[in-house]
């Protein structure tokens, strides 16, 4: 099947460009044409996606070529946007920063290419004049697969400054598609991971991602964009599936033959695409505002794996969802709510008798705070041993990962590909039977495994291994058998 959706990739040659109020803005914009706006975020960044999700009514998916390897980049992209009248991409870092020591590994350069999508380049211009067109001939230069379609100029402090920039860059054939006045910062406030995720303030979300759009529409040629989007080349291949990705997806080890009986039989492609599974086999998945950090692939695979994903709040909700016979806790920022989280005495103690019941629980990063002792010295599950703290330093960066003990995830010795990214410090870092092992930026293994539970620092992404999804469901079904 090929997509032939139009699409756009923003991008700028650092960080604080402007990306993201673009992005937002220009998705925000064109949904309100009446148009269906797929939105893309290149990188691991749960926060930007939730601000595109607010922009379009759709959800805001990642495209992340180091988690999920290049060649699931474009189905995956194909997946969220099938049916759309029009795909904007945002990028991350500057458009060559990627993977460190990798090269141009999960750039959003290498996105736009794996994309065949036309870049528009968001330009700081505040403080630099006739030097734009130099910094934008670099970047137009610099790798011919890459197609430059547009300059979108930013913070441009009056028409005089405006004209000399468009002066600048007549003469670089790159054409300029918008300019942005220096105006006040859009209503965005960030804290230690970035920008303050929707749904810790949806109502402000809302003005901020109106505000961004008004932004847009006063200053950019959305005719000119739309027409440079449908110019994008079509992509060839399959679009990812959840169900297809686990049929597909290596089987799991067959069991050992019972002496005298006869060997068991590998069950084929269909049987894996059907699972068996218990009508109201329910996972339940932690959100609210104090745990936002999740792929919507993991809950799309959990799905096709047989079960029921039903979200909870640890903020609000007493109880886990009646049924539950599985527990996903992802990332987020419960540190910023441990007072209230540890004040729900019933719901610490329901998932503490839920892990010893040996239920498969997966938690990562914040939910490995939320299943310690204590964090910041607030009682939290008590699942895991440990104490967690904040910390003063930021550890970030992708990690190459082996699972180092058997799990409700991976067997020992499975490799995966990861992501850390946080302020806090758990200790001890690791249990009796450690979760990983990494390379980056040390050799070191980290996180807990103990009965069902899977407890790491570690964010993954299970579209490159849809046979954990299958993994997890499947002991869950193991676990309500033997429970019952």
């Amino acid at each position: 099947m090929s997509s032939s959706v139009p699409r756009l990739v923003i991008a700028a040659p650092s960080s604080g460009s402007g990306k993201t109020t673009v992005a937002t803005g220009l998705m925000a914009a064109f949904a309100s044409r009446g148009l269906a706006v797929s939105p893309h975020k290149v990188g691991p960044d749960y926060i930007d996606p939730g601000y595109h999700a607010l922009a379009t009514g759709r959800v805001g998916r990642n495209l992340d070529a180091y988690l999920c390897g290049a060649e699931l980049v474009a189905p995956l992209f194909a997946h969220g946007a099938r049916g759309c009248d029009l795909a904007v991409v945002e990028g991350v870092m500057g458009l060559f920063d990627g993977a460190a020591g990798e090269g141009e590994l999960a750039s959003t350069a290498h996105v736009a290419k794996l994309l065949r999508a036309p870049v528009v380049l968001v330009v700081d211009a505040s403080s630099q004049s006739r030097s734009v067109a130099a910094l934008v001939h670099g970047f137009a230069s610099w790798d011919p697969e890459v197609r430059i379609g547009g300059v979108i100029l930013n913070k441009v402090g009056s028409e005089r400054h405006e004209g000399m920039l468009r002066e600048a860059l007549d003469a670089s054939g790159v054409p300029v598609l918008g300019v942005l006045r220096r105006v006040e910062q859009v209503g965005t406030p960030s804290r230690h991971l970035g920008l303050v995720p929707v749904a810790e303030r949806r109502a402000e979300a809302v003005g901020a991602v109106a505000a961004m759009a008004a932004q847009v529409r006063a200053g950019c040629d959305l005719d000119a964009l739309f027409a440079l989007a449908r110019g994008a080349g079509a992509l060839a291949g399959d679009t990812w599936d959840a169900g297809d990705a686990l049929a597909f997806s290596p089987p799991p080890p067959l069991p050992v033959p019972v002496p005298g009986g006869s060997a068991p039989r590998p069950p084929d492609r269909a049987e894996r695409a059907r699972p068996q599974t218990p009508d109201g086999l329910k996972v339940a998945v932690a959100g609210g505002a104090a745990f936002t950090f999740s792929y919507a692939e993991h809950a799309e695979l959990l799905a096709a794996a047989g079960a029921e994903v039903v979200v909870f709040d640890p903020l609000r909700d007493e109880e886990l969802p009646e049924g539950t016979r599985g527990l996903v806790i992802g990332g987020g920022f419960p540190e910023v709510y441990a007072p209230q989280l540890s004040a729900n005495e019933p719901l610490r103690e329901a998932v503490a008798s839920l892990a010893r019941s040996g239920a498969p629980v997966a938690a990562e990063c914040a939910g490995l705070l939320y299943l310690s002792r204590e964090l910041d010295g607030l009682p939290m599950c008590g699942v895991i041993d440990a104490k967690a703290r904040m910390d003063e330093r930021l550890t970030l960066g992708y990690r190459d990962a082996v699972a180092v003990s058997d799990s409700v995830l991976a067997e020992a010795g499975s490799r995966m590909r990861g992501h850390e990214f946080h302020r806090t410090v758990v200790e001890p870092g690791a249990g009796v039977a450690p979760a990983w092992g990494v390379r980056v930026p040390v050799r070191r293994v980290e996180g807990f495994v103990q009965q069902g539970v899977h407890a790491s620092y570690l964010h993954t992404h299970w579209a490159s291994a849809p046979g954990v999804a299958r993994r997890f469901v499947e002991r869950c079904v193991g676990s309500w058998a033997t429970a019952g």
